[in-house]
């Protein structure tokens, strides 16, 4: 499946995609901000080949509209009581800023709650990403709770922001 926006188009990851993932979670720039943070091309292919087998419709590559892939974003299904987990990554920092993200949050939520009637959509964010933060805020999302100092980056203990939004807000 692929998914069409004005500045994006999410489309099934490829195994030729691997080499860029493994330079995005290998980037200390980028991978600050997710939980991954060294990452070898033959463990990114595996995820790839996994990803490609087990969630083809909730797994995509984010290209811009051009053609250029830029980064990856995931709903991880939890079937048992309908709700999933978002993740995103836009890993070339110079499209940083550009709404890449913002749409692609759009695009996500569009599909979790209009095309597979889940219930609820859930994601974590790190308290020194507040641009994230502000994405999320901006597509309906509430803040649920604070996981205090529960991330150790930088020699420094951080916060995570637990944020969900639900079916029928997003509806609203």
């Amino acid at each position: 499946m692929t998914i069409r926006g004005k500045k994006v188009v999410l489309r099934p990851v490829r195994l030729d995609d691997a080499p860029r993932f493994v330079a995005w979670f290998n980037n200390p720039s980028v991978n600050r901000y997710l939980h991954i943070r060294k990452l070898t091309l033959p463990e990114e292919k595996q995820w790839v080949k996994t990803r490609k087998k087990e969630r083809p419709q909730t797994t995509f590559a984010i290209d811009t509209s051009e053609g250029i892939h830029v980064g990856s974003t995931s709903l991880i299904l939890d079937k048992r009581n309908n709700n999933a987990s978002f993740g995103i990554m836009i890993g070339e920092p110079r499209y940083w800023g550009r709404g890449l993200g913002s749409e692609t949050v759009q695009l996500m939520l569009d599909l979790a709650f209009r095309k597979m009637k889940l219930h609820r959509v859930e994601l974590k964010v790190y308290s020194y990403n507040p641009r994230a933060r502000k994405v999320y805020i901006r597509a309906g999302f509430c803040n649920e709770g604070i996981k205090r100092e529960h991330v150790r980056f930088g020699g420094k203990y951080h916060d995570v922001h637990m944020m969900s939004i639900l079916q029928r807000e997003w509806l609203e």
